[in-house]
């Protein structure tokens, strides 16, 4: 690697650059005629939002390095002021793309298909009337405007939340214009229905049409829509003796104070009033956003779900139940004939709720513990070791309370658990638990044995129908072993458990990803056949980007399926020639973590909850767990390959930096890799059905 060593700068590609190049394939898809309209506007939505949790977590993890004096430089070589300036730079643009698509495409459509957004001065006087009616009844006994003199401070407002900044004549025997703030109330809704059927007006634009009912007797200068994002990392250092659950709710509180990030401001917004309100707000220009329609949007989700407009979206995806044969749907007896390994959104779910269900009703049971980093709201999950837990079952949670942004839900769903009697565990101090883990241990006529789930995504009955992830579920009495090895790891006094058939982070997974890597190294340079095939969200560790590098100038072919973030640069001449990187952004959020090593023909498979990031490897607690049996074995390594077969919504990453799609052979016919796998599905499913055997045919377990 010594070629490597002398310079690596020009090898990476920064984080934060890589994240906004994601969003921008995002946006590619909002841009994209082929798709559905209402499917571009989701995707609008998303592009959105994506840019609000960046702001809150990344952008403002720059600003506190720059603050703390840490300028370092990072591993594409910029210090953090460059990175600053080069992500505002590209943010800006990006925006400004994002807003020019929905004014000039997106809306239109929508006008078109029948949907539309009007602004006040769009509508007649009867409109206009029944919506002053609206306001007086409905809206004006929720505002508060707030003056902002000596005497009254500029209001904490929230981050994310939507307000009109006014400027108003000066007082008498004042010169300078006075400033006001009216927040746009966050529990009414934003899109208020003006005439026919999908005919809306803005909720912020009736509160604009009625600032005499709420300034009376004052002249207004100007007003316009304002939104900050405040800095959402949380510092959970501790030095007075708190609990882990108490200070994870302080900092969710003292979130709600942080440093504005970024400020967003109607078009129309004078350069008087934004500069008032960066001195106010303790921001620069650079991290003022001024756009040309509605802030926040968010707001155009809600119109991908109104009713009736059925030939804008994509078919309704129905995935597989793979229980649908099995009259009585027992689990139990299930896994003790084989493995199930599920690939959702293609295949349901359900399996894994109604196993944890069975597990609560059952009187065999005797315990169950899970690990629980995301659910769902009116988790069916959670009801069920709520249930367990009052039937005197040993329930231990492990709740990963510093879920960003899902902090809040997950206190919430503890304090309930350990009312139901659960004992529940509040994380690992100094790491978060990522894995995906659920262990169930039942009384049998053999004695006692192991049901045990392993996934690549949360337990979340809503994402599973639109993040592709896989899923284990089985009996392995060695799995079991493990599991039963990790949870008395986190929940007890252990050295680092030793386990024969998973391995986790932060103990032992690095090492192992390395030695796997060095493994293909050395089988090519012995001049065997090499190689390597992982999915992935995100790619950014230095050192296993090295030894992929290392890898590829051996000889090993390496293809990588990265959906957002890479750091790695491939096809440099002599460096990165052997690896190819592509990303698939398409309907479904791919989700899963597979990684595959052919091992001179002996190929192994595994999934996990891991990213190639130093975070995962180093700073959390994952999972990583084989795919035995040769059956599921193919399956999963026909799941890797065809995502580099994708023509559709596959864009594969250049020397550049630049993602770029790739053109089509003149005899190739297109291929799509999520609708592939979805007809796959159900082809599997029919010829399950149609077997003679049984739905469930029992295959000989590995005793290992």
């Amino acid at each position: 690697m010594s070629a490597v060593d002398r310079d690596v700068h020009h090898l990476f590609i920064n984080r934060e650059l890589s994240w906004l190049a994601f969003n921008e394939r995002v946006l590619e898809e909002a841009a994209d005629a082929t798709n559905r309209l209402l499917e571009r506007v989701k995707f609008a939505s998303i592009v959105a939002s994506n840019l609000d949790e960046f702001f809150m977590v990344r952008v403002a993890a720059l600003h506190h390095a720059e603050a703390d004096g840490h300028d370092a430089i990072d591993a594409s070589g910029l210090t953090t002021r460059q990175q600053l300036l080069a992500v505002s730079q590209r943010a800006h643009a990006q925006v400004e793309a994002l807003y020019d698509l929905v004014s000039t495409g997106l809306l239109p459509a929508l006008e078109r298909a029948g949907v539309r957004v009007l602004r006040w001065a769009d509508l007649d006087k009867g409109r206009v009337a029944a919506l002053g009616r609206f306001f007086r009844e409905s809206v004006l006994p929720v505002l508060t405007p707030l003056a902002i003199d000596s005497s009254r401070p500029f209001p904490l407002l929230s981050s994310l939340s939507l307000n009109m900044a006014l400027r108003l004549a000066p007082a008498a025997g004042e010169e300078e214009p006075r400033l006001a703030i009216v927040q746009v109330p966050s529990g009414l809704a934003r899109l208020v229905p003006a005439g026919p059927t999908n005919t809306f007006v803005l909720l912020e634009d009736i509160i604009a049409a009625h600032f005499s009912s709420l300034f009376p007797g004052q002249v207004i200068l100007e007003s316009a829509p304002i939104r900050l994002a405040r800095d959402a990392e949380l510092e959970l250092d501790d030095e007075g003796g708190r609990t882990h659950l108490e200070v994870v709710e302080r900092e969710v509180r003292r979130r709600r104070r942080s440093d504005v990030i970024r400020l967003e401001a109607g078009a129309e917004a004078s350069q008087e009033l934004v500069a008032t309100l960066c001195d106010q707000l303790d921001v620069t220009s650079d991290e003022v956003y001024q756009v040309r329609g509605p802030l926040d949007l968010r707001l155009l989700m809600a119109l991908t779900e109104l009713p009736g407009l059925d030939e804008y979206r994509d078919a309704v995806s129905r995935p597989v139940d793979v229980l649908a044969d099995l009259p009585e749907r027992d689990l139990f007896a299930v896994l003790e004939e084989r493995d199930l390994l599920l690939h959702h959104p293609y295949e349901a779910f359900d399996p894994v709720v109604a196993l944890i269900a069975q597990a609560a009703d059952d009187p065999d049971v005797l315990a169950i513990k899970q690990t629980l980093y995301r659910t769902s709201p009116g988790s069916l999950i959670i009801a069920s070791l709520q249930r367990a837990a009052e039937r005197n079952k040993q329930v231990t949670v492990l709740v990963e309370l510093t879920a960003r942004f899902d902090e809040e839900r997950n206190i919430k769903w503890a304090r309930a658990l350990e009312e139901a009697g659960a004992h529940v565990i509040y994380g690992v101090l100094g790491y978060k638990t990522h894995a995906k883990i659920c262990l169930i241990v039942r009384r049998t006529p053999q004695g006692l044995r192991r049901y045990v789930h392993l996934g690549t995504g949360n337990y979340n009955e809503r994402t599973a129908r639109i993040y592709t992830d896989f899923g284990l579920l089985t009996s392995s009495p060695t799995i079991g072993e493990d599991a039963s090895a990790f949870f008395s790891a986190l929940t007890g006094y252990s050295d680092p458990p030793r386990l024969k058939r998973l391995t986790m982070a932060p103990t032992g997974l690095r090492r192992r990803f390395l030695k796997l890597i060095e493994r293909e190294r050395q089988r090519a340079e012995a001049g065997q056949p090499a190689e390597i095939v992982a999915k992935m969200n995100s790619l950014i560790d230095k050192e296993i980007i090295l030894a992929l590098y290392a890898a590829a100038r051996a000889g090993v072919s390496i293809r990588l399926n990265v959906r957002g973030i890479c750091g790695l640069r491939p096809g440099v001449p002599g460096i990165s020639e052997r690896i190819e990187v592509v990303s698939v952004v398409d309907r479904f959020l791919e989700h899963s973590r597979i990684y595959y090593f052919l091992n001179g023909g002996e190929e192994e498979i595994y999934l996990g909850s891991a990213d190639w990031m130093t975070r995962n490897l180093d700073k959390r607690v994952e999972l990583l767990f084989p795919v035995e049996g040769e059956a599921n074995k193919a399956r999963v390594a026909y799941t890797l390959r065809a995502m580099f077969r994708d023509s559709l919504k596959a864009r594969w990453l250049g020397s550049d930096g630049v993602y770029r799609r790739r053109e089509l052979a003149p005899d190739e016919q297109p291929f799509r890799v999520q609708e592939q796998l979805l007809t796959e599905a159900h082809r599997a499913a029919a010829s399950a059905r149609s077997r003679t055997d049984a739905a469930f045919r029992p295959e000989e377990r590995r005793q290992k």
